[in-house]
This record gives structure tokens, sequence and C-alpha cells, in this order.
């Protein structure tokens, strides 16, 4: 029973639908996979640890520069790539530890959203996909009317079937792709944001050192 249906699904998607239909398939595969990957990468624990920040600040606060700039170097995250920027540049002015740090939040950027500008692409090229279905199932119905006569209900039913799934098919796959890539691009902002904030906190502590510069960690 359960491989019958499934006969039956593939025929009502892909025989009816036509041959742009397995493209619109493989936008809706690479739309999930896309959004599944980001949902991993974008963890509180590979951006801004919890408890990697506490015991860095506590590090920090107890001026163990070495310890907490090893400490960055063993945690896999945002905020330790660029708080090690910063502990890196301890005993410069403020402005130049920024800047450092500046560089490495850019960089973290962009591998947060890295990916997510997929989505936005499968968002707009599905329906293009669905209307390209359309049209095609549209000249499939007037070959046959040309052919067959307009009396030949069969085939102008097929056309239209055409049409009709794959409009259907490529907006159930460009909506949910829009709303996955607006709400990732909400979740890097904030991510950014908090990591901002975060690390701000690191260079205040860092640039209130008292350390002459050539007693920087290496």
């Amino acid at each position: 029973m359960e491989r019958t249906n499934m006969r039956e699904t593939y025929e009502f998607l892909f025989v009816r639908g036509g041959p742009v239909m397995y493209l619109i398939l493989a936008c809706s595969i690479a739309g999930v996979a896309v959004f599944i990957e980001r949902l991993w990468s974008l963890r509180r624990r590979h951006v801004i640890p919890h408890d990697f920040a506490a015991r860095l600040v506590s590090l920090l606060d107890e001026g163990m520069w070495s310890e907490a700039q090893a400490a960055c170097r063993e945690n896999d995250s945002s905020l330790a790539r660029v708080a090690v920027a910063a502990i890196k540049n301890r005993g410069k002015e403020r402005t130049q530890i920024e800047a450092a740090m500046e560089s490495a939040g850019k960089n973290e950027s962009m591998r947060l959203e890295r990916y997510i500008g997929w989505l936005g692409l499968i968002a707009t090229i599905a329906p293009l996909l669905g209307l390209l279905g359309t049209v095609t199932g549209m000249i499939k119905m007037f070959q046959q009317v040309s052919a067959r006569g307009i009396g030949d209900h069969k085939f102008v039913a097929l056309g239209i079937w055409e049409a009709l799934i794959c409009t259907a098919a490529g907006l159930i796959v460009a909506i949910p792709a829009f709303v996955a890539y607006r709400y990732l691009i909400a979740k890097v902002d904030n991510s950014l944001l908090v990591l901002e904030e975060t690390a701000q906190g690191v260079a205040e502590r860092i640039s209130q050192d008292g350390s002459n510069p050539g007693d920087q960690p290496s």
C-alpha cells in the first residue's frame, strides 16, 4: 500500500508536472540542506558560548593574559577568534585593539552569513521555475489542440495539469525558503550584535591593562 501511494505521488508530481518539477525538487532539497546546516552553525556554542565567555572574562579580570589567549585558541567560536585578535594587541592603543577586533569581526560576519544567500536565490528562482513549468504545460496543451483538435480533452487536461502543478510547487518551495532566509538573516544580525557587545567588554578590559607592550603574549 505504501509503495502504491509513493508511486501515485511520483506520477502526480513528476509525470503530470513535467521535467521542470525535478529542478524545483532540487531547489527544495538544497534549501532544506542550507537551512539545517546554518541552524547548526549558528548555535550559541559556535558563536558566543556562555561558559567560555564567563571563563574568558574571569581570566582577563585576573590579568591571566597567556591563559586567556590559550583558552581562545582552544575554543572554536566567533567570540574566541575576535577576542584573541584583541589579546594579541594588548598594550597598544585602544583604537588599534578595536581595529584588530573589527577586522576579525568582519571575518566572523562572513562566516556566519555563509550559504544564507542561497536561500534567497532559491526563493527567487523557484517561482520562476514554476512559471517555466506553466509555460511548457500551456505549450504542450496548444500543441495537442493543434494536432488533435479541441475535442480531445484528455491531452488538454494534461497540459493544464503540468501548468498548475509547477506553479503550485514553485510557490510551495519559494515561500518557506524566503521565510527561512529572513529568519537566518535576523539570527545572524542578533548574534553579531551580542558578539559586538561582548567584544567591547573584552576590549575595555584589555585597554585598561597597565602592562607594557613588550609584555604582550605571543
